[in-house]
């Protein structure tokens, strides 16, 4: 005859069995479906493909973890307005949880106030301009600010360079650029430096060369342009053609292998702050680019380590919350800390901003060359 204590042991064995086949599978059928903001076609797609890429590679290695990752790709072609678009329809007609993208600013502005009244939170990879987390709940980003990256290469212009005057040469059509050429100004002139003139041009022009004979004129000891490849390239193909001796700096915008083909080696010896050096000796980092040199064929851009980041910030961030609930992703969006990603180690600080640092890289004939990084600063 069984004892009671066998019969209260045999009962806890059945127990264990039943939650073991209701609750784990429960854990392991959550689904968590991910709106992809990203610029697929038209002027900025390079950016897009690069992003996609990234968030491709990193769904493949997560395919065996206990949640199911379902990315919704929509293409913002571009553009702010069809930035809009496309968020409206990743929340209202997808049903997504959470999104990424998009990775320049003027795009996720425009979807970010959308996402915000939605309650849908955004984790923009690489869009840096200060205002775009300001006074929002539910929008965060996987890279460093403006303000930090103008820091950087006013410090790097001012300290390695030796610099004492500059020129800036904005794109007047980009968030990104504005803000960028303003916090380079600030830090410039707050350190002594002296900004000798701001140009300004449009992404609809085609030629550059009456700012850039200024630039001759003025003959400064760097020039700053941040800006994005296309016009960029061109920039600099008239610069070396007028013989322009300054230095010529830029931003992470430049980070895509269009630029070598419109530049045509005019890129060469040229500066840009950028969110990882490929080279570095990280071991996540070596296997990261490994593993997308053998799907791709092409070294990572920033653009495509961002958004590979992004989508382990979000796995990590519903592994913490236990939920494909929006509001409990978003509120462990903001408590990442300390996450090992391939771009650095990243922490969400209170405006929902990444405090990480950032690398100064020279462009050399066949790639970059890793030249120092800069700790991340409070802004």
């Amino acid at each position: 005859m069984k004892s009671a204590t066998d019969k209260k042991i045999k009962f806890l064995l059945i127990s264990i069995v039943f939650l073991n086949l209701t609750f784990f599978p429960l854990l392991n059928a959550l689904e968590v479906k991910i709106g992809a903001l990203l610029s697929l076609t038209n002027s900025l797609a390079s950016y897009g493909q690069d992003a996609k890429n990234g968030i491709e590679l990193a769904l493949d290695q997560l395919k065996k973890s206990d949640i199911k990752l379902t990315v919704v790709y929509e293409d913002t072609q571009s553009t702010p307005s069809e930035s809009a678009k496309a968020i409206n329809k990743l929340i209202v007609s997808d049903k997504v949880e959470v999104v990424i993208g998009d990775m320049t600013s003027s795009n996720t502005i425009a979807a970010a106030s959308i996402a915000e009244k939605a309650k849908i939170p955004i984790l923009t990879p690489s869009s840096t301009n200060d205002t775009i987390t300001m006074g929002k709940e539910y929008i965060f980003r996987a890279c460093f600010i403006d303000s930090f990256q103008g820091y950087v290469m006013s410090k790097f212009s001012l300290n390695n360079l030796n610099a004492k005057t500059a020129i800036v040469l904005e794109d007047s059509d980009s968030d990104y650029s504005k803000g960028l050429s303003k916090s380079f100004v600030y830090d410039f002139e707050k350190n002594h430096g002296k900004v000798l003139k701001i140009l300004k041009y449009s992404q609809k022009d085609t030629s550059y060369t009456s700012q850039l004979a200024d630039v001759r004129r003025i003959k400064p000891d760097v020039l700053f342009i941040p800006g994005f490849h296309q016009q960029v390239g061109v920039i600099l193909r008239e610069a070396k053609d007028l013989q322009i001796r300054a230095k010529i700096l830029g931003g992470d915008g430049w980070d895509t292998p269009e630029l070598r083909n419109i530049a045509k080696g005019a890129e060469v010896g040229a500066y840009i702050s950028n969110h990882y050096s490929s080279s570095g000796e990280n071991l996540s980092l070596k296997n990261f680019v490994k593993a997308y040199k053998e799907k791709y064929h092409v070294d990572p851009s920033s653009f495509a380590a961002l958004a590979y980041d992004s989508v382990n910030m979000v796995y990590i961030a519903v592994i913490n919350a236990k939920s494909n609930n929006p509001e409990k992703i978003k509120n462990s969006l903001s408590k990442i800390k300390d996450f090992k990603g391939v771009t650095g180690t990243i922490s969400i600080d209170q405006n929902h901003n990444a405090t990480k640092p950032a690398v100064i890289l020279e462009y050399i004939p066949n790639g970059y060359k890793y030249v120092t990084s800069v700790k991340p600063l409070s802004f």
